[in-house]
């Protein structure tokens, strides 16, 4: 069993600590920041020592790799006709026959294009590629 003057002392002795700690902080917020330099870690982009060019800044990121997709068209149907879909279904898209393919990279427009076959392989001919001003615009839209 505690006495009460044991848990006196214990209260004080725990605002003690945080009185101490409050001063402690209030001293280093009130010290300058003059001396404190920031980590270099990582060389800024912005930064060159006449070796590194463009160029070599865009290396770091040139290997990462993106999902590309091309879309035939699109379309809306219900869940009832969805499951009657069978072997030789038909499904009508938006899209007219001979109309340019979006080409999208990361699900970013970025192309439209046309097929071809080369090799017994299917591929995609650039046609226009969207700057990136006009991509902009369909952001804003």
């Amino acid at each position: 069993m505690t006495d009460d003057n044991e848990i006196g002392e214990n209260a004080s002795a725990a605002e003690d600590d945080w009185a101490a700690a409050m001063a402690e902080q209030a001293i280093a917020d009130a010290a300058p920041a003059a001396n404190a330099q920031p980590a270099q870690i990582f060389q800024a982009f912005g930064e060159t020592d006449g070796k590194a060019s463009m160029m070599n800044e865009l290396d770091m990121i040139l290997d990462i790799p993106v999902q590309m997709a091309v879309e035939l068209g699109r379309t809306k149907i219900t869940i009832k006709n969805l499951l009657q879909l069978a072997h030789g279904s038909v499904v009508e898209l938006d899209a007219m026959a001979g109309e340019p393919m979006s080409v999208f990279v990361n699900g970013t427009l970025i192309a439209q294009g046309e097929v071809v076959v080369v090799n017994d392989k299917f591929g995609i001919r650039l046609t226009d590629i969207i700057t990136p001003s006009e991509r902009m615009r369909k952001v804003g839209r």
